[in-house]
This record gives C-alpha cells, sequence and structure tokens, in this order.
C-alpha cells in the first residue's frame, strides 16, 4: 500500500520510468508480435495435404542444420507404395521442385523464385489447383503455368532449364504461381526426392495417418502436420524471414538493453531524490528490509502498468514496423501481423523483470540512508557510487577488453556479432561507472574556464556536477548507450564497405565474367558455347557421419588438373574437417539420392576459388540435374564474340562491386533503422532523466532565485549543463565502440589479405550528437522554465 501511495504522490519521479518501460516493452511486443507472426506457415502450393513426409535435415561444418538429406528415386519409390497403404490415405503424391524461368525476347522474366519454380503435374493435387483453363500436360513439350504469366492456352512459351532454354506450349492455366510439367518430364529433371504429400480421405484421422506415417519413414526422415508443414517452403522465402530476424533481433536485443539501463538510471535518480523521505521513514522505524521491499514494489506497479501500455503500443506499431521490413524486402510475401497471447506475456514479464531489476541496486541504496538523513536540509553524495557498482564495473570493462581481442582473431561469421557483445559491455561499463568518470572529465573540460575566472556561470555548473555525480551520470547514460550504438552500427558497415571491394579488386583485377543477368544462374548451354574459363557448378554433397549426416559445398570443375570422374581435390581445411589425406576414399551422397566414394587425389591449400571440395563437373551433373552455373570468369583475351539469351558480359571486378554495393545498400537501411532506434529511444531517456532532476531540483533553483538569479541565468546554467554531460556522454559512447570497431578492422585485414582501417561515419556521430543534444536541452529548459515559473495562488 505505500509503495502505491509513494507512486501516487511522486507520480512525476516515477513518469520518467513509466515512459521508459512503455517505449522499451512497446518496441521488445512489436519485435516478438512480428518474430511469431513470421513463423514458417503452410505454403499455398502444399495446404491442400494434411501430411507431409519430408526426410531429414544434414548438418553444415558449424552444426548447423541445412539441407535435406534426398532419397534416390527406388528409395522414394518403395516410400509412395507404403504411405499410400496407409488406411485414410487417399494418394501419396511426390513433390518435385526446379529451375524453371519464363523467357520473353531473349532474356529472362525476373522471378524470385525461379528456383522451384518448376514442378510435376501431380504437385497440383496438394494445394489443390484447380484448371482455370485449359487441360494438364501430357507430352514433354507441355507445361500449365500459372495465371500471373499472362499466357493464353495455346500459345509457346520459353522456358528457361538447367540445360537451355526450351520452347513449351501452354495446354492450361491455374491460379497458383509456377510451371507444371508432366511428372515424367519433372522426374528428369529433378531426381532427389525430400517431400511427399499425403491426401487424406473423407474422415479419416489426420493424426493417425501422420503416426502411421512416421513410423513408416523411421530415423531418414519425419511426418508434418498443421502449422509444422510450414518447413516445407521456397529457399528465398526462407533467406528473407532468416534477414527479418536478425534484424527482429538486433532491435528486441538494443531494446532490452537500453530499458535496463534507462529504466535503472532513472529509478536511481528517483531514489537519490528522496533521501530525506527515507530517512524519515527510517526515523519512524522502518528498517532497510521495509525500505527495500517498498522501492522494489514501486518497481513492480511502474513496471507492471508500463508493460501493459507498451503491450499496446506494441500492437499498433507492429503493422507500421512491418511495412519497414516489407519495403526493405526482409520478410516472406503474404507475411501479416498476428496478435496472440504469447508474446505480449512475455514482452509484460520482460518489462516488469527489467524494472524490478533496474530497482534492485537503487534499492539496496535505499535501505543504507541513516534516519539522521530526514533532518538535513541540503542534499549531497557520500560517495560517487557503491562498492558494488564499482566491482560490476570493471568485471564488464575487463570482459570487454577480452572480447575485443576475441573479436579481432575470431572466425568471420561471428565478427560482427562479437563486435555487438563487446560494444555491449563497454558501454555498460562506461555507464556503470560514470560516475567516477563524470567527476575527472568535468574537470578537464571547465579547468580553463575556471583558470580565466570567466564568470559565476561556469563555476556553478562545475561545482553542480561535481556535487551530484550520480545525478549527472543517470542524465549520460543514455547518450552514451545512443551514441555508442550509433557509432558501432555505422562504423561496421563502413569498415566492411573499405575491406570487402579491396579484396575483390585484389582478386578479379584484369577478368571479365559472363553473368547470368535477371536469371540464378547459367545453363549448360552457355557454359558449352564458352570452353573457356572458370566455370563452377555448385552442388550439395551429403556425408554419412554422426548426427544424422553432415552437408559441405561441392564444386564442380572443368579444369583437367582436378576434374577427374571418381576423384575429388580438397583443400587443407576440408581434409582437417573430413580427417582424410590425399590418397584416402570418401563417401558421398549426392542430390539424386545416389551414393559414390570418390578417391581424394590431392589436399591443396585453401582457395577460394577453386572450392574446398571439388571434382569432375560431368559427375556432378550426372546426379545433380538442378544445378546452375553462378558465372564463367575468364581473362579479358578470352572474351566470346556472342552470348546466348540471357547472358551477359561484363567487368568482374565492376561486377562484384556492384553486387556488393547492392548488399551494401540494404545494409546501411538496416544500420540507419537500428541507429534511429537506438537515438530515439536514448534521446527519450535523456528527456525524462532531465525532466526528473529539473522537478528534483526545485529548492535549488529557488536558492539562487533568493540570491538573485534571474530566470535567463537559470535556463543558461541548466542549458551549458546539459550540453556539457551531452558532450562527456557522447565521448565516452564514442571510446566504448573503439576496441570492436578495431577489433573488426584487425580480423577484416587478415581475412581478406589487404590493409584495412578503423572506419567511422562523421555524419551519423554528427547527427547522433546534435540529436541527442537537441532534445535534452529541450527538455532540460522546458521543465526549467516550467519550474520557474510563478505559480498564482
Amino acid at each position: 500500500m505505500l509503495a502505491a501511495a509513494n507512486i501516487r504522490e511522486h507520480w512525476r519521479s516515477f513518469l520518467a520510468t513509466f515512459l521508459a518501460v512503455v517505449v522499451g516493452v512497446g518496441l521488445i511486443a512489436a519485435t516478438i508480435l512480428l518474430y511469431d507472426s513470421g513463423r514458417p506457415r503452410p505454403q499455398p502450393r502444399v495446404a491442400g495435404a494434411p501430411v507431409l513426409v519430408v526426410s531429414d535435415q544434414a548438418r553444415d561444418q558449424n552444426g548447423i542444420l541445412r539441407d535435406r538429406v534426398p532419397w534416390s528415386e527406388d528409395e522414394a519409390r518403395d516410400l509412395v507404395q507404403r504411405l499410400g497403404a496407409i488406411s485414410g490415405v487417399e494418394a501419396a503424391i511426390i513433390d518435385r521442385n526446379f529451375y524453371a524461368q519464363a523467357f520473353e525476347n531473349d532474356e529472362p522474366v525476373p522471378d524470385e523464385a525461379t528456383m522451384e519454380a518448376g514442378h510435376g503435374w501431380s504437385s497440383t493435387r496438394l494445394a489443390p489447383y484447380e484448371l482455370t483453363s485449359g487441360r494438364p500436360p501430357r507430352s514433354d513439350t507441355e507445361v500449365v503455368v500459372g495465371t500471373d504469366q499472362g499466357k493464353a492456352t495455346g500459345t509457346p512459351l520459353a522456358v528457361g532449364l538447367t540445360d537451355d532454354v526450351h520452347i513449351y506450349t501452354v495446354t492450361g492455366t491455374i491460379e497458383g504461381h509456377g510451371f507444371y510439367f508432366t511428372d515424367a518430364e519433372a522426374a528428369r529433371r529433378d531426381t532427389g526426392v525430400t517431400t511427399i504429400g499425403l491426401l487424406a480421405s473423407a474422415g479419416a484421422s489426420i493424426e493417425s495417418i501422420t503416426d502411421r506415417a512416421g513410423s513408416i519413414v523411421g530415423d531418414g526422415g519425419s511426418a508434418l502436420a498443421g502449422d509444422a508443414r510450414g518447413v516445407v517452403e521456397p529457399a528465398f522465402v526462407t533467406h528473407k524471414r532468416f534477414l527479418g530476424a536478425q534484424l527482429i533481433s538486433a532491435m528486441a536485443i538494443m531494446a532490452l538493453f537500453t530499458t535496463i539501463f534507462v529504466v535503472a538510471a532513472t529509478l536511481a535518480l528517483a531514489t537519490a531524490q528522496r533521501r530525506r523521505e527515507i530517512g524519515l521513514l527510517r526515523t519512524i522505524g522502518a528498517d532497510p528490509r521495509q525500505i527495500r521491499r517498498m522501492v522494489l514494489g514501486e518497481a513492480v506497479i511502474v513496471g507492471l502498468l508500463g508493460s501493459i501500455a507498451g503491450c499496446l503500443a506494441g500492437c499498433l506499431a507492429a503493422p507500421a514496423v512491418l511495412a519497414i521490413l516489407y519495403r526493405l524486402d526482409v520478410v516472406p510475401p503474404g507475411s501479416r501481423v498476428i496478435i496472440s497471447a504469447w508474446p505480449l506475456l512475455t514482452a509484460t514479464v520482460v518489462g516488469t523483470g527489467t524494472a524490478v531489476l533496474g530497482a534492485w541496486a537503487a534499492s539496496r541504496s535505499a535501505s543504507r540512508v541513516a534516519p539522521i538523513e530526514a533532518l538535513l536540509d541540503a542534499q549531497t553524495e557520500q560517495r560517487p557510487m557503491g562498492r558494488g557498482r564499482r566491482i560490476g564495473g570493471l568485471m564488464t570493462f575487463g570482459l570487454g577488453v577480452v572480447l575485443a581481442f576475441v573479436t579481432a582473431v575470431g572466425a568471420a561469421d561471428r565478427r560482427v556479432n562479437l563486435a555487438i557483445a563487446t560494444s555491449m559491455c563497454l558501454i555498460a561499463a562506461a555507464a556503470l561507472l560514470a560516475p567516477i568518470i563524470i567527476g575527472p572529465a568535468v574537470r578537464l573540460v571547465t579547468a580553463p574556464f575556471a583558470r580565466r575566472s570567466s564568470g559565476a556561470g561556469s563555476m556553478l555548473i562545475r561545482a553542480e556536477l561535481l556535487n551530484a555525480t550520480r545525478r549527472a551520470a543517470s542524465t549520460a547514460a543514455p547518450v552514451i548507450v545512443a551514441i555508442g550504438f550509433a557509432v558501432l552500427i555505422s562504423g561496421l558497415v563502413d569498415t566492411m564497405r573499405q575491406a570487402y571491394p579491396a579484396e575483390i579488386t585484389q582478386q578479379l583485377a584484369g577478368q571479365v565474367l559472363i553473368d547470368p543477368g535477371n536469371a540464378p544462374g547459367l545453363n549448360d548451354a552457355v557454359v558449352r558455347e564458352n570452353p573457356d574459363g572458370r566455370a563452377s557448378l555448385p552442388t550439395r554433397l551429403f556425408l554419412a557421419r554422426e548426427d544424422n549426416g553432415t552437408v559441405i559445398d561441392g564444386v564442380g570443375s572443368r579444369d583437367p588438373r582436378w576434374s577427374k570422374p571418381g576423384e575429388a581435390v580438397l583443400d587443407t581445411v576440408m581434409a582437417e574437417f573430413l580427417k582424410v589425406q590425399a590418397g584416402s576414399t570418401v563417401t558421398v551422397r549426392f542430390a539424386d539420392g545416389l551414393g559414390a566414394q570418390l578417391r581424394v587425389a590431392e589436399v591443396l591449400p585453401p582457395d577460394q576459388a577453386r572450392g574446398s571440395f571439388v571434382l569432375s563437373r560431368e559427375t556432378i551433373r550426372e546426379h545433380d540435374p538442378t544445378a546452375l552455373t553462378d558465372n564463367i570468369f575468364m581473362t579479358a583475351d578470352q572474351m566470346p564474340a556472342t552470348l546466348s539469351a540471357g547472358a551477359r558480359l561484363q567487368n568482374a571486378e565492376q561486377f562484384a562491386l556492384e553486387e556488393y554495393n547492392t548488399d551494401a545498400e540494404l545494409t546501411d537501411s538496416l544500420a540507419m533503422m537500428l541507429t534511429v532506434l537506438a537515438v530515439g529511444y536514448s534521446g527519450l531517456a535523456v528527456a525524462n532523466s532531465m525532466a526528473m532532476a529539473g522537478y528534483g531540483r526545485r529548492n535549488d533553483f529557488a536558492v539562487m532565485r533568493s540570491t538573485g538569479g534571474t530566470r535567463r541565468q537559470l535556463l543558461r546554467f541548466v542549458i551549458g549543463e546539459t550540453g556539457l554531460l551531452v558532450l562527456i556522454g557522447s565521448a565516452l559512447g564514442l571510446l566504448a565502440t573503439l576496441p570492436p570497431l578495431a577489433g573488426v578492422a584487425s580480423g577484416l585485414g587478415a581475412e581478406t589479405a589487404t590493409p584495412v582501417s578503423m572506419h567511422l561515419d562523421s555524419g551519423t556521430l554528427t547527427w547522433a550528437v546534435l540529436g541527442s543534444l537537441a532534445i535534452a536541452t529541450a527538455a532540460s529548459a522546458s521543465v526549467t522554465w516550467n519550474v520557474l515559473r510563478p505559480r498564482t495562488a
């Protein structure tokens, strides 16, 4: 009851904490809602099959689940017979997916789904798709297409496949997307089977069919029903979901990290401003345990109310965030916000828990208030910070230094995450140690003014900040977070933009390439027409190992040095991973589900252009009819005079740089979004802290007014104090990001074998500092003006 009464009485002191929780929980709720809404759900193309039987996934070299291990034609045929015999199963249908793309005027029609747009006619039953016109295909030169192709029945259609561009006759149209060939044609184009759809009879038990199918497939796969069928989706959808999940996770982590610090800082400041009140409670008999319970009770109430309001704000903000993600093209098509209970409950628990966690340190400080402080007129800090905070800050700083070193020597795929973790530690350390850092910083910055005797204003600012370092640290903490994240994110992008183009320039200088243009790859006809140059044919190879197998990248080469049938050339990293050496034998399963033994002919040093597991191009094409050649690289004197439909000749270096710049534009957009989020949220926290401090200093302002200070002088004093704190906070935030950025630059330099220096985006740093300064100045001036305004009786 006392906690609730305190909140009613001192609502202005708790308003900053409430708003911080609302914004933080709103962001967390919106991101969790989007994450939950973006979970894989059954694709329309297989939505009519209540049960999907899929092969098991293999793990890559990092232990991450990737491609599904294909069944061979014989294995799939046997499974279809056994699955079709299950009671209640009307039909068991193999679902095939392979590259197919429409061509118009000898150019491929852009379509992000082309790699899995080709299917057999039987797959239409899995939707089910009904013909909107015409009839099914009856020969290998006929095809049924989706109405989105805009083709009428009976018209010819050029379709690009892995071997060449073929002319098919459109015999019918359906509402679904894609190209539907005869089952025989599809079986030739896609020989490996990973998915079998089961159609159920009317009234059949789906649960019983799922259980029986699961027992039939055994350890080699699983039977899926309901939303679990969503794992069967095109690769481009999975990739977009991955990109969106990365951004959403970054937003959630940043919101949580910032909320904890903002809430902790505002609660610590609010508690410090009530020391006389707490001393009075001690005087009338309240023991330290009761004081701690009171402060924690206040945090629970404020956190719960703020979390409820934040969940409502998150529900309203989620569609807007989804619209931004759509513009960035990092969400699957057809995504929509689905409001469910668990994201909101999770956000509420996180918000309330964050408030309690932030109040824990404040409650310990409050419990140590002596009763005598109720009699003190002036509020002075006994010491800048407690022992626990000092130890925690130093330990966090030490962890950040260790992580900075690990960032420099860590693996490339973990370097960005390590840099973010390093910055979080150093930013946290700067915020924790701010009370003892701000004193020397204030003395350093104000020393020139003190020596010049430039007036009472600078002297008053210096004395006030040195006397109230905890309050100053609470104000500077969100600035540290805002500037730190802004500099880190923009610096990572700029540093990587310098490194990778330098590596590309070094590798591809003087070369040209044949590029597929709007197609995902080059077909075999283009490769045959250009016998010169490097034409790598990528595939996936499956190895019989622990944990249901391992999948690795295989490369088909036409270089006579390592393209002998029955042999493979490995680099030293792959050989060490497989624990083999030259002369050993490796057993692999190809994309068609068939296995073979390959002799390791050579083990060579790593070469990105060659590949880590190289075998003959003919071997890969024999077992993987769906593979496409990425590009053909050649020297300038090998340039062809003419090219096949859709292929383009480009300068290799320029092409690689343009491709990198395309990715960099997306990265820039994502970085800007995270930067605006960090600066905006931290700006709100600065405004809250300034408002709390202003209302808590009524008595100080009254004393200054009584000694002759004018309203304008006091405004200048407050604005000067605010500017100095923003300057110090910005410097600390900048310093916290330098070690991880230096580690990233060092690691990139070693990885790319080119000199890479740390880069800072001066534009981002400038607007982040000016934005924080503008928000803080406006908040402090507004609150001070309101406090100094004459009150009418």
